[in-house]
């Protein structure tokens, strides 16, 4: 593969995509590079702004297998997993496969779940399997969980635990469109749903060839130290509560090689650190009740450091 592989292919996906959502360029990026790097992608906003249909559009051109789950009060967690039956021929218990067992997972309204069904992805988010019964199942590849929620406090919602928001490697807000978006959106659905036109542009195995390109982006010593400098200054922040995880720091290098390949490099430079920053952390850090009731924000806050700490001069 030669190193603008991932450029030249993301620009053919993007180019497909716009089709089915208009206007909505940077978040079909940052989705697209939460995909390269092996991430899960919280999408967060009021219902109808086209988080689903998004989430459809790049399950068609990535030529993946995509189960959806519209999440309720009464899904169980063995809806998610899949669960076992007797056979009644061998007398055997045989596993009935759940709708995660896919590539793409599309989790509707997760907040809207049980914590025991929200709890249920958490195996298969971090470790790529399901255990039921004792026994293991692996997810087939390439895998990833697109959840959207509603914003707290809207009707039959709950706070998603901390440690299934620190799984998903970005949170990202579409938000309405322009006008000019939306009357855009409006034409193109009066003959046909713009979906039914979608084509595969990558086979699964050629995702994994370009996701495996992306890890192998070089990134260098004082990058990382760049990066962990960043994650370690939200630990001792005075407005945060709670800081980013190593989790965290797992997830802005992997992104940041992503949106390097993107870039048409294959090498990683402190600004797609900066760049990355905002969309892998914002949900991660907890703000201390002092903060919130002066209404000090995430984003600030990580704004604050960036510009505190000093990016490396790569010579």
């Amino acid at each position: 593969m030669t190193e603008r592989t991932v450029n030249a292919s993301a620009q053919q996906i993007l180019g497909q995509l716009r089709q089915v959502v208009v206007g909505k360029d940077h978040v079909l990026l940052w989705v697209l590079a939460t995909i390269l790097a092996r991430g899960h992608i919280l999408l967060e906003d009021i219902p109808g702004v086209g988080k689903t249909t998004m989430a459809l559009a790049f399950s068609k051109t990535l030529g993946m297998k995509c189960n959806r789950v519209q999440f309720t009060p009464d899904v169980l967690p063995s809806d998610v997993t899949g669960y076992s039956v007797l056979d009644q021929a061998t007398g055997r218990m045989v596993y009935q496969p759940g709708a995660v067992l896919c590539n793409m997972f599309l989790a509707d309204e997760l907040n809207r779940a049980t914590s025991r069904t929200q709890s249920a992805l958490l195996e298969a988010m971090e470790e790529g399997q399901v255990t039921v019964d004792g026994v293991s199942h692996q997810i087939p590849q390439p895998f990833l969980v697109i959840a959207t929620q509603n914003p707290t406090g809207a009707a039959g919602t709950q706070l998603l635990p901390d440690s299934q928001m620190d799984r998903f490697m970005v949170r990202l807000t579409m938000g309405y469109p322009a006008p000019k978006d939306e009357i855009s959106m409006v034409l193109d659905r009066q003959a046909a749903d713009p979906l039914d036109r979608l084509a595969p542009i990558l086979s699964r195995e050629g995702l994994l060839a370009l996701q495996d390109q992306v890890a192998q982006t070089y990134i260098k010593d004082t990058v990382v130290r760049y990066i962990v400098e960043l994650i370690g200054a939200t630990r001792d922040h005075p407005h945060l509560l709670r800081g980013a995880s190593p989790r965290a720091t797992l997830a802005v290098a992997a992104l940041a090689k992503s949106r390097a390949q993107l870039q048409g490099r294959d090498y990683v430079v402190p600004s797609d650190v900066r760049a990355v920053i905002l969309p892998t952390l914002s949900h991660r850090i907890v703000l201390t009740p002092l903060a919130q009731s002066q209404q000090v924000t995430a984003q600030q806050v990580l704004h604050e450091l960036l510009d505190r700490v000093k990016a490396p001069v790569l010579g």
